[in-house]
């Protein structure tokens, strides 16, 4: 086996080679642990095997089915398309619907309020004269 230079080592394999460097150490390190650690260890490392293993199994399937899947309307042609946007568009027009609603129930509210100072026998200059707050407020107490 030659040796190689570090300026002919592509960057993965510098990498691989440290990786390597720190599995080795980590092994040595592994030798020292106690017995009920290594074993919690042991089958952390199942764990993440078998997760592995069913990312890849879904990777796999996904790749199988062309790397399309049938999210909003994927694989349904034009009408699944068109259905995967109705409920956006009930929503925007709930939205609309409810602002005009509401705007119209506004306009209403203020309506009558001026209604009520018009036809009200005090002149308008009385309702932003102070003294006719407090004598509002003191007759209310009364």
């Amino acid at each position: 086996m030659t040796r190689t230079t570090t300026q002919t080592l592509k960057p993965q394999s510098l990498m691989d080679q440290f990786g390597a460097r720190i599995a080795s150490q980590l092994d040595g390190a592994a030798q020292q642990l106690p017995r009920d650690l290594s074993e919690r260890l042991r089958a952390a490392r199942m764990q993440a095997l078998a997760h592995r293993r069913t990312a890849e199994t879904a990777q796999t399937a996904t790749e199988l089915a062309g790397g399309s899947s049938a999210v909003l309307g994927g694989g349904f042609g034009l009408w699944g398309r068109a259905a995967s946007w109705l409920p956006l568009l009930a929503l925007t027009v709930g939205l609309l619907g409810i602002g005009t609603f509401q705007d119209q129930m506004r306009a209403s509210e203020i309506a009558e309020v001026d209604a009520e100072l018009l036809t009200s026998e005090l002149p308008t200059a009385a309702y932003t004269d102070p003294g006719f707050a407090q004598y509002l407020k003191h007759g209310a107490q009364d």
